[in-house]
C-alpha cells in the first residue's frame, strides 16, 4: 500500500508542477504581448505548421513562406499600424490575422460571378480615426450595383457604418475594385465598365473609371469634371500604384490579350472601347506597356517597389515586373515571374516587414485550386 501511495503522491505532485508550467508559459506570453505587442509574440508561439509538400512548394522553394491557407478567394489585404493584417473574401468576408483576429460577414454584399467583396483601403490616419474603406457589389431597386463604405474598425468590431459612394454599376463581370488613398491623401477607386463597354466614354457615368474623392466621399476642387470622375475610358482596371515620383499607375484588363499598363493623368481618356491595345486614335492615351495581342496577363493588384511596377495576373498565373525607365520616352521592360507556380494571382503587396504579400485567386471558378487554396505566400522581393 505504502508504493502505491507514493506514485499517487507523485503523479500528484507532476500534476502540479505542469499546472505550474502552463501557468507561467501563459505569464510570461502575456507579458511578452504586452511589452513587445502581441502581433510581434502571437506568430512565434501559435504560427500554423504545413508541410511544403502539402502548401503546393517545391523543396527548392525555401524562400517562399505561406503566411496564411484555406481562403475563399481572397482579393485585398492592408496591414494596419498595431501588426494586425485584414484581408478580403470575395463572399463577403473580412478577416482580422493577428491578436484580437475573427471574421466579420460584411453586410449586403452579393457575390455573383466576379462580383463580392473586393477593394479595401485604410486612412493615412488610421491610429487616430479607425477608418477602414470596403468596396462591394450588392443589389438596390435599379439592380446590381457597387458600393463604397466606410466602418470604424476598433478592438469592439466594426461600427459607425458610412457610404462614401453608391450607384457604381456592377454586373456578373468588370467591377473593378482597387482602392487606395493617394500622396495627396484623396481616395482613389477603379470601377470596370459592368460589361456595358459605352459607359467608359459616359462621363456621367461612373462606370470604367477612376474615381477621386475626399474622405467623407465629397467631390475634390480640383477634379477635371466637377465630378467623382478623375479618368474615364477603362475597360476594367483592377491594380494602382504610384510611383517615386508620385506618378499613379494602372492594370487593366483587355477584352482579348492587349492587358495594359497605363500612367494616369487627370481627365485623360483611355479609349475604351473605341481602341484598345496600342491602338491610337486623337485624344485618347494608349498604354506604357501592353501584352500584346496573342498573350493575356488579366492584370490585377499592383505594387511600385524598387523602380518597378509590379503586379499579378489571373490569367498568366504569375507576378509581372514592369520596370520603369528614367525616361518615360523608352520601352518598358516587363519580366515574368512565378510562371505557373502558385495558380492564378490577385494581389501583390508591400508589407510593413518589407516584404512581398501574395494573394492567390485558385478558388473563383476559374483556377485549379489545390487543397491549401486560396493562399497568402510571403517572401522577400530581393529574390527578384
Amino acid at each position: 500500500m505504502k508504493p502505491q501511495y507514493q506514485r499517487s503522491q507523485n503523479m500528484a505532485k507532476r500534476s502540479w508542477i505542469r499546472r505550474v508550467l502552463i501557468i507561467l508559459v501563459f505569464l510570461i506570453f502575456g507579458v511578452a504581448a504586452t511589452f513587445f505587442g502581441c502581433n510581434r509574440i502571437v506568430p512565434v508561439f501559435f504560427r500554423p505548421m504545413e508541410t511544403r509538400e502539402a502548401a503546393g512548394l517545391a523543396a527548392e522553394d525555401t524562400e517562399i513562406e505561406v503566411f496564411s491557407s484555406s481562403l475563399e478567394i481572397p482579393w485585398e489585404i492592408v496591414f494596419l499600424p498595431d501588426g494586425r493584417v485584414l484581408v478580403t473574401e470575395r463572399p463577403g468576408r473580412l478577416n482580422v490575422i493577428g491578436c484580437g483576429g475573427g471574421v466579420y460577414e460584411i453586410e449586403d454584399v452579393v457575390h455573383r460571378g466576379e462580383g463580392g467583396l473586393l477593394g479595401m483601403a485604410i486612412h493615412p490616419d488610421f491610429e487616430q480615426n479607425n477608418w477602414l474603406y470596403l468596396y462591394f457589389t450588392t443589389q438596390d431597386e435599379t439592380g446590381t450595383i457597387n458600393r463604397v463604405q466606410r466602418y470604424v474598425l476598433d478592438k469592439q468590431g466594426l461600427s459607425e457604418m458610412t457610404i462614401i459612394i453608391d450607384g457604381i454599376p456592377g454586373a456578373n463581370i468588370h467591377n473593378g475594385g482597387r482602392m487606395s488613398f493617394g500622396p495627396d491623401g484623396l481616395l482613389y477607386i477603379t470601377t470596370g465598365d459592368a460589361g456595358l463597354p459605352e459607359l467608359a466614354q459616359d462621363q456621367d457615368s461612373l462606370a470604367g473609371k477612376i474615381l477621386r474623392l475626399t474622405d467623407e466621399g465629397e467631390v475634390p476642387q480640383d477634379n477635371p469634371f466637377d465630378s467623382p470622375v478623375y479618368t474615364y475610358g477603362h475597360r476594367n482596371p483592377q491594380g494602382i500604384a504610384w510611383d517615386e515620383q508620385d506618378r499613379l499607375w494602372s492594370t487593366e484588363h483587355g477584352a482579348t490579350a492587349r492587358d495594359e499598363l497605363n500612367l494616369i493623368e487627370a481627365g485623360n481618356n483611355y479609349g475604351w472601347p473605341v481602341i484598345e491595345g496600342m491602338q491610337e486614335e486623337e485624344n485618347m492615351e494608349t498604354p506604357m506597356a501592353y501584352s500584346g495581342t496573342d498573350y493575356t496577363w488579366a492584370p490585377s493588384g499592383a505594387e511600385f517597389f524598387d523602380g518597378s511596377i509590379f503586379f499579378a495576373g489571373l490569367r498568366g498565373s504569375s507576378i509581372y515586373q514592369a520596370v520603369i525607365p528614367e525616361d518615360l520616352a523608352d520601352d518598358i521592360v516587363v519580366k515574368s515571374h512565378f510562371k505557373d507556380d502558385f495558380g492564378r494571382m490577385r494581389t501583390v503587396k508591400a508589407g510593413p516587414d518589407g516584404m512581398f504579400y501574395i494573394l492567390t485567386s485558385n478558388r473563383d471558378g476559374r483556377g485549379t485550386p489545390i487543397q491549401e487554396d486560396d493562399r497568402i505566400l510571403r517572401f522577400d522581393p530581393g529574390i527578384f
